[in-house]
């Protein structure tokens, strides 16, 4: 039985070794099948998987830093591996872990997995992965391992504790859990202290751009340790990138400043440069952003502004919220003086919120169903003798194009009515400070009488919009959901 047992174990390690010899790779990434996913989250400890697709810009642009991610973690003789799905390829694999977007990551410790938060550099996936899978923060114990240390990160944060029981020192320490994007290391040797000129209780955070080092200063909490890395880990003025997109939205600075510029036409000396001395007045308040119009995937963030390419260079302000509140400077002066002006009045409150609105067509209600730009539509939406149905609807959005023609039938079927009006409105150039929009098409009744607003959810055709006007509102039967969702933040 013995020999039976042994026997039994060969054959499986033998399996495994087989199994694991039949996985290919590319650029040192592990290329996974429905066939070989299963034995290679079975036999390693860590893996990161990447779901995506070939077509998909963001994974272009992710794949190189993915595979500078992998070679070094190769190069520590790291137990982690890193991994990729095409999804396209692998549709079963995809529909088991849920994935709904291009490039999605998933970590996969000892089987259970979580999603990777981190940004997408590759120093920071090698940090985010160190952290999952060894302590917070690095024990720095002689000088040479923080020269090492320092010399391998771009940004990294660096705590000089004596006492690791210190109310200081656990704030760090939760701080250094709590962020993923940037690696933590923390010493008690008087050598680095002295190497680097820092005292006991002191958190440097260090960086191979701007000015190099930054130590922080206040009481040490977690919450102001994380603002003060997420301020300082990012330049002075950030280029906004497939790369920096996460760390930019994602971080705990909420209002950003941004340049709308041409680096084809010199702008970033011209205009950007002088404006380093005001970034940094505002470090901790406001991040400063460039976006070079230059590039064509940036085509649509104009387009979300509503600016045209002529109109660069330009200043906007954007404060995130649950939806995103913009700030137009009253002139397009892009001197030092007048940027820190167009912020200090920002930060005072002083900036009205700026809400795109298209010019009023001539013909715009001369049709069966009236175009609504914003600064027209309360006038038409809020006439208390008459139900109003507005689409809001975006140019891009296939549901609402299919939608159209079934529209316009309902709008010919109302276009003698004294008291319904059809009506539509293209949100992306047209905002509202009342009625935000999330996804398109969506369409909102805004009752004669009381003016309640009623979101339209039946069936989208000439039945069911006729059954909702006639008064059958609260009857509706929801079809399945076929809307388009806005551009997420990241996205853009």
């Amino acid at each position: 039985m013995r020999i039976l047992s042994v026997f039994a174990l060969a054959l499986t390690f033998a399996a495994v070794a087989l199994a694991e010899e039949e996985v290919k790779t590319e650029d040192g990434v592990l290329v996974l099948t429905k066939d070989n996913f299963d034995s290679v989250i079975a036999n390693n400890e860590f893996v990161l998987v990447e779901f995506y697709a070939p077509w998909c810009g963001h994974c272009k642009a992710l794949a190189p830093e993915y595979a500078k991610a992998a070679k070094v973690l190769a190069d520590k003789e790291s137990t982690i591996k890193l991994a990729k799905v095409d999804a396209t390829v692998e549709p079963e694999l995809a529909e088991k872990y849920g994935i709904r977007g291009y490039p999605t990551l998933k970590f996969f410790r000892s089987g259970s997995q979580v999603d990777y938060t981190g940004g997408r550099e590759q120093d920071t996936i090698v940090s985010w992965l160190e952290k999952k899978t060894g302590p917070a923060a690095k024990e720095l114990e002689t000088v040479e391992a923080a020269e090492e240390f320092l010399k391998e990160n771009n940004v990294a944060v660096v705590g000089f504790f004596q006492d690791r029981e210190s109310k200081e020192a656990k704030a760090f320490m939760a701080t250094a859990v709590a962020v993923d994007d940037y690696p933590f290391g923390v010493t008690s040797s008087e050598d680095v202290y002295k190497k680097y000129e820092a005292k006991c209780g002191s958190v440097v955070l260090f960086k191979h751009f701007d000015e190099g080092k930054a130590v922080f200063e206040g009481e040490a909490t977690e919450e102001a340790l994380k603002k003060f890395v997420t301020a300082q880990a990012l330049p002075l003025i950030v280029d906004f990138s497939h790369e920096t997109a996460q760390k930019i939205f994602g971080g705990e600075i909420k209002s950003h400043l941004l340049f709308f510029i041409s680096k084809e036409s010199g702008h970033l000396k011209e205009f950007v440069e002088p404006a380093k001395e005001v970034a940094k007045k505002f470090r901790e308040q406001i991040l400063f952003v460039t976006i070079d119009a230059d590039q064509e995937d940036h085509t649509r963030i104009l387009e979300f502004f509503g600016m045209k390419k002529d109109e660069v260079p330009s200043l906007r302000i954007i404060r995130l919220e649950e939806d995103m509140a913009k700030y137009k400077p009253e002139t397009n002066d892009l001197s030092a003086d007048k940027i820190l002006e167009f912020v200090q009045s920002f930060l005072d409150g002083k900036v009205k919120q700026h809400l795109l609105s298209q010019d009023l067509p001539e013909d715009w209600d001369k049709e069966p169903v009236k175009v609504l730009v914003a600064t027209k539509f309360d006038e038409v939406a809020f006439d208390k003798t008459k139900d109003v149905l507005v689409e809001f609807y975006a140019p891009w959005c296939g549901h609402c194009k299919q939608l159209v023609p079934i529209y316009d039938k309902l709008g010919e079927k109302y276009k003698d009515s004294d008291s319904v009006v059809i009506a539509k409105i293209d949100a992306t150039a047209n905002e509202l400070e009342h009625t935000k929009i999330s996804s398109f098409p969506t369409i909102y009744l805004y009752r004669k009488g009381d003016n309640e607003k009623i979101e339209f959810k039946g069936e989208r055709t000439l039945e069911g919009f006729v059954k909702f006007l006639e008064g059958e509102k609260d009857e509706q039967q929801p079809e399945e959901e076929e809307k388009e969702d806005k551009p997420a933040k990241d996205e853009l």
